[in-house]
């Protein structure tokens, strides 16, 4: 890991959520000027009050940034003025099951204005390849005057960013860097170098966005795979997690991925579908793999349903009017991040069909509007004992698994945490 320069460069990352915020944050502990630009207000606010947004960003590491002015959150385009290096680190959602670019495109313009000669530009948003090329390029070439390698330099690097891993951090997860040539990458690659301990070096910016696609893809193809073992296991006479725990003891040419509700966060219900789009629009051709994957892990919320449907009437007691206790909103253990959880669309689906449905996270304290059925509560004796079902989604360490052992009178376990007569496993 190389050291700052001695004078601070002004940096700008645009985008203050789980992404940017935690590279803001580190730049300015490094010793780079940091604007943090974001276009919701109200978080821009939160910021300035070092209200974290992040569980991998302390509140503490806000306010001493924000105490010896290395980090000024901000709203307003005219801060960006002047910066040496900018980072787009923007959401890419889809729309329609097509790529969203307009956060990429947006930013693109909102920096154009202020490039100056030598300055570098990265895209760290996740994206299909040739997004920094056919995208971002014309965009701040046309709306700048100035040309990429000649005159500023430009690169992708992909976020690895996994929220409240406390293993894996910014800092210590291998960066991959590109450019658009040879000028430009040494220039992202020495700016990554200052403040992560290892810089994987790509020849081109487009195998640098096909490479942050294959990872989460490969999660998702794998991830798809147990889970449709799940849903037939028992036909075949089988548990699915014993026989995950013995083809673990392999030591090699085996990884394990356990199946769950069906996935979320930002990564895999969007990413693969990234892939697939470029491919389909570039070569005519689907990416069958990929798509099977992707069908298979929607499903998955639809047949946790049916599941606890079927254990309901086994107790002739019905969906609707039934009381139904979710555990777990957030989409992965020890987080707030609900982006895409499948207990969002689990919640949806047995409100309508009339069931009383009660949330509880320690991590998040609202659940968002799903239904008006659907009701915040916490984990208690009480509220477990007078379910008709409990469903653990989310295993956060901060459950008591004993507790919904000893007072359940049915228990759907989608993680293979709890035993006893009362609980039945995904």
């Amino acid at each position: 890991m190389a050291d700052a320069p001695a004078e601070p460069l002004r940096t700008v990352v645009l985008g203050q959520g789980y992404v940017g915020l935690p590279l803001a944050i580190r730049a300015a502990q490094v010793g780079y000027q940091v604007v943090g630009f974001d276009t919701d207000a109200d978080r821009v606010k939160r910021l300035q009050a070092a209200d974290s947004l992040s569980p991998d960003v302390p509140a503490e590491q806000i306010a001493a940034a924000l105490a010896n002015g290395l980090y000024a959150p901000t709203t307003r385009p005219e801060d960006l003025a002047g910066f040496e290096v900018a980072i787009i680190a923007v959401p890419t959602p889809l729309r329609d099951g097509a790529p969203d670019l307009s956060a990429i495109e947006h930013a693109g313009l909102a920096l154009a204005p202020h490039l100056q000669p030598g300055c570098v530009i990265i895209l760290e948003s996740t994206t299909y390849p040739g997004t920094t090329d056919d995208v971002l390029k014309p965009i701040l070439e046309s709306a700048s005057g100035l040309r990429a390698g000649e005159d500023f330099h430009l690169g992708y690097s992909p976020e690895r960013i996994d929220p409240g891993n406390r293993i894996w951090t910014l800092q210590n997860t291998p960066k991959i860097v590109s450019g658009i040539d040879d000028a430009s990458l040494k220039a992202v690659s020495d700016f990554y170098q200052s403040f992560v301990e290892t810089v994987v070096e790509v020849a081109t910016v487009r195998d640098a966005e096909l490479a942050k696609l294959l990872e989460n893809t490969f999660r998702q193809v794998n991830i798809a795979l147990v889970n449709e073992l799940a849903v037939h296991a028992k036909q075949l006479g089988t548990d699915i997690w014993a026989a995950l725990d013995a083809a673990s003891t392999k030591p090699f040419g085996f990884m394990r991925f356990s199946p769950g509700p069906g996935v979320g966060g930002h990564c895999l219900p969007v990413d693969p579908t990234y892939l697939s789009w470029q491919v389909q629009r570039k070569t005519g051709r689907s990416l069958r793999l990929v798509e099977a994957a992707n069908e298979v892990n929607s499903a998955m919320p639809a047949y946790i349903v049916q599941r606890l449907t079927d254990a309901l009437n086994r107790k002739g007691l019905p969906v609707n009017r039934s009381r139904i206790l979710l555990l777990g909103m957030a989409y992965k253990p020890n987080t707030a991040d609900i982006r895409n959880s499948p207990t969002i669309t689990i919640g949806r689906l047995l409100a309508e069909h009339g069931a009383q449905i009660e949330i509880a996270d320690p991590h998040v304290g609202d659940p968002f509007g799903i239904d008006a059925r659907v009701h915040h509560t916490r984990l208690t004796v009480s509220n477990v004992a007078a379910s008709d079902a409990v469903v653990l989604l989310t295993d956060h360490d901060a459950f008591d698994l004993r507790l919904i052992e000893d007072h359940a009178p049915y228990v759907l376990d989608c993680r293979a945490r709890l035993s006893g007569v009362n609980v039945e496993r995904l």
